[in-house]
């Protein structure tokens, strides 16, 4: 069945909602047009160490923070389908959706993803690929070692804490590839610069990372992910 049909179907019986602030909207809008009005797109420049690109949909802020919220909590509604169409478009606007051969999404450490029952940045890398129409590889890259919360880490442990937690598991399926990584929020890049590097190393041609949001770039952030 056709996405959007499903989508109109769906919401028959339960209302596509704003993923911001509940608003009862239409099937294919993404956000309402307050909050459409109040988000804030990503126009800063930030790179990752070993990555060619980076592109971030919006600036990590209360505006947004609901529907990362619900994104993280597993109350997807429409934050997968907002979230993922915003990537995309920006992703089509700086010229990096025509550069991508593979998508590939920060993984969970299977403990932690199956507690969870989700990885949110598989669902976003999911709709930015049904966007682009480019295929996802959720299996390439794997977390082989649970780590400490990012978030109660100083930039320096992060590194630490991150050493030797990913490895790609299927080299093959990179190999000559350009490769888009995608999660849902950066904070300091060290998970996105992490798996870039092991890329580089099993001979993935060209690296771009990606993101729904990125926080602002200060020395005290408030830290989502990492």
């Amino acid at each position: 069945m056709h996405y959007m049909l499903k989508k109109r179907i769906i919401s028959l019986i339960f209302p596509t909602r704003c993923p911001v602030c509940s608003e009862v909207i239409f099937p294919h809008e993404d956000f309402c047009g307050k909050c459409r009005g109040e988000i804030t797109p990503y126009t800063s420049k930030n790179s990752i160490s070993g990555a060619d690109s980076f592109t971030a949909a919006f600036e990590y802020n209360g505006k947004i923070s609901p529907a990362i919220i619900l994104l993280k909590q597993g109350v997807k509604g429409n934050a997968v389908y907002a979230l993922g169409k915003a990537l995309a478009k920006s992703l089509e606007n700086n010229g990096i959706s025509q550069k991508i051969d593979v998508i590939i999404p920060v993984p969970l450490y299977k403990s932690d993803k199956r507690q969870r029952g989700f990885n949110q940045a598989e669902l976003i890398a999911k709709e930015v690929g049904r966007q682009l129409k480019i295929d996802v590889s959720a299996d390439t890259v794997e977390k082989i070692r649970k780590t400490k919360a990012q978030k109660t880490l100083t930039q320096k442990e992060r590194k630490v804490n991150l050493k030797n937690a990913f490895e790609v598991k299927f080299p093959e399926k990179i190999k000559g590839k350009r490769v888009l990584l995608i999660d849902d929020v950066c904070t300091t890049g060290s998970t996105l610069s992490n798996i870039s590097r092991i890329l580089r190393n099993s001979d993935a041609a060209e690296i771009h990372c990606a993101v729904c949001c990125k926080t602002p770039s200060i020395k005290k952030e408030v830290d989502v992910n990492d």
